[in-house]
């Protein structure tokens, strides 16, 4: 049978196929989208204090694009890339990028040289903007693969100064483009032409193009149109009733002085996604540019706020960190979990510490938000443990082994439709024929549906040697990108690797690797052998990955590693990762990489 969101579908003449993501954001209002006074911040970084509103967004975005237009003719011969530390400009890079017809990608801020190279090379960048705390790391890599030093921008929160022991050279700044940017409108006038879509173009033309984790090898470019993420704001927005005057006030999900704290990492395009449906739903969006507990905290009872997205290792802090009952979290009404499952004891024990909130989950994959839980669930029905229920204009099946369709409490791979999926695999015409067929989207996940229409997360039905571990921070590992760098050791001829938990981190990555003949008979007879083995196979992944993928669950010589699915643990579905920047037609060369 074919499953389908609780009320009415939105008319298609509803959803905007006619504008990029910022004209949709900054420039147009949908019925569906509440009106609130124009004279109210939007975003406040919690380092500082500075505040945006919506005009400061308008202003910063145009010179920052104006600004790049003209320095570096993104709109003609640019590629680049974006790294990024949780900055208040991150999203106005965003949209001046698009502003210019360009795509977006956004860049891991933790990530190593050699994989920061891989990106680079990967997407073709020629312009680099990166968070001063990314900036060695994007300098050294452009040394080692002879990228243009001259190419790299400071992607920098106003008021913070770049010591000489974190930039060794004179980089230009995100602040001081915007300036110029706006300094040049005024006396020679702007730089370009902001492209207008055609009705129907904005399905087509490519925002982002986002790295996924693979179940084989390197990552693959996700592409994500303008229209995706539009229609996937629209569609929450509907589902949530934002703009239903009916709605009691009590009921509302968002609320005019509600805010929600920018703490996921923004390199994820669903992350990018909850920090735009906030904006779409008038709540201030609070960014908190280095993560730690205290801060989280601290931010939390600052500013009273009122929404948190978080994952599952983030919730089992709140609930067991000593410091948790030091602060006054009662302003908190909205808790959303994702990433992983989170199971009913969690979601109980959560309830515990934030008893004033309502909590859940949602589900999804890149730029797409599949399910939530109805709003608000201690009032609506919710099922703990579910994965919440299909927002509008979603459909799904659930296809058997035989390919036959499930039912109600049978369970099966999860297939959906929508207009907010992603395209295809960008230059992958192989993975685009395995997952996206007719119409539909295979998820490669195992659920059930129950009769009241939650879904429940079962298992992951392709490529079950692929364990998904949640960091604190949100990060997840592939387990197929560690065991193929394993094999990169002279020790090593096959590895597999898994997710052990740890009760703050959710997972850690576990190796179990096969020796070579030569070095297994050695750690055979020697322990202090076997023990300098495990040392250079951990360092062998330490001096290459970033840090929440080291293998600090340990490490296991086995004889042979066994090829059937019981070798993984499989913990929860990918959303994907980084942030590109790219245009079409006569904009088709364009890169942008944001870390």
């Amino acid at each position: 049978m074919i499953f389908t969101s609780e009320g009415p579908p939105i008319p298609e003449s509803s959803l905007r196929d006619d504008l990029t993501l910022p004209q949709f954001i900054l420039d147009a209002h949908h019925h569906l989208r509440p009106q609130r006074g124009y004279n109210r911040p939007w975003f406040i970084d919690y380092a500082t204090g500075r505040q945006y509103d919506l005009e400061e967004c308008r202003s910063r975005t145009f010179g920052l694009a104006n600004a790049l237009a003209g320095l570096y003719n993104i709109s003609a011969t640019i590629r680049g890339m974006l790294l990024n530390n949780h900055s208040v400009d991150y999203p106005i890079a965003i949209w001046a990028v698009h502003r210019l017809g360009a795509i977006v990608s956004g860049g891991n801020p933790s990530y190593t040289v050699s994989e920061l190279g891989y990106q680079l090379m990967a997407t073709k960048a020629t312009l680099i903007i990166a968070h001063s705390a990314c900036l060695s790391v994007a300098q050294e890599t452009a040394r080692k693969i002879q990228f243009p030093q001259d190419r790299i921008i400071c992607l920098e929160p106003p008021n913070k100064l770049i010591s000489e022991k974190t930039s060794p050279r004179a980089v230009i700044t995100v602040e001081h483009l915007i300036e110029r940017g706006l300094s040049d409108l005024n006396i020679a006038g702007p730089k370009f032409v902001e492209r207008r879509l055609q009705p129907g173009e904005g399905k087509t033309k490519v925002a982002f193009l986002s790295l996924s984790s693979g179940t084989t090898g390197k990552p693959k470019a996700v592409a994500i149109s303008h229209y995706a993420p539009i229609s996937n704001l629209i569609q929450m927005g509907a589902y949530w009733r934002l703009n239903d005057p009916t709605v009691p006030f009590e009921e509302r999900r968002c609320r005019d002085g509600d805010v929600s704290l920018g703490v996921l990492p923004m390199f994820r395009t669903c992350s990018v996604c909850s920090l735009h449906f906030h904006i779409y739903g008038w709540v201030i969006v609070v960014f908190l540019p280095k993560y730690t507990f205290h801060d989280f905290l601290s931010s939390i009872t600052r500013y009273r706020i009122t929404h948190l997205w978080l994952v599952p290792p983030q919730m089992i802090a709140l609930i067991k960190h000593p410091d948790t009952k030091k602060y006054d979290l009662s302003h908190v009404r909205c808790v959303v979990g994702g990433a992983a499952p989170v199971s009913s004891t969690l979601e109980l024990e959560l309830r515990k510490v934030l008893p004033g909130a309502s909590t859940g989950q949602g589900f999804g994959m890149t730029a797409l938000l599949l399910t939530v839980r109805p709003w608000p669930s201690h009032i609506r029905n919710g099922t703990l443990g579910s994965a919440g229920r299909l927002i509008t204009n979603v459909e799904a099946k659930v296809v058997k082994e035989d390919g036959t369709l499930s039912g109600y409490d049978e369970p099966g791979e999860l297939l959906v439709r929508s207009p907010s999926l992603a395209l295809r695999y960008e230059n992958n015409p192989q993975a685009t024929k395995e997952t996206f067929q007719d119409g539909w989207l295979r998820t490669g996940d195992e659920v059930m549906f129950n009769r009241s229409g939650d879904i429940f997360i079962m298992d992951r039905t392709k490529a079950r040697q692929r364990a998904l571990t949640p960091h604190l921070r949100g990060y997840q590992v592939a387990p197929a990108e560690l065991e193929g760098h394993l094999l990169g050791h002279p020790a090593v001829t096959d590895a597999g690797v898994i997710g052990v938990p740890d009760e703050y981190s959710g997972d850690l990555p576990f190796a179990f690797v096969v020796l070579e003949q030569g070095a297994a008979e050695r750690a055979a007879k020697d322990g202090q052998e076997r023990e300098d083995l495990r040392q250079s196979i951990a360092k062998h992944v330490s001096d290459h990955k970033v840090r929440y993928k080291w293998l600090d669950g340990g490490i296991e010589f086995l004889d042979a590693i066994p090829k059937n699915p019981s070798v993984s643990s499989i913990v929860g579905l990918v959303w994907f990762g980084l942030v590109l920047v790219v245009p079409i037609n006569d904009l088709s060369s364009v890169r942008l990489c944001m870390i």
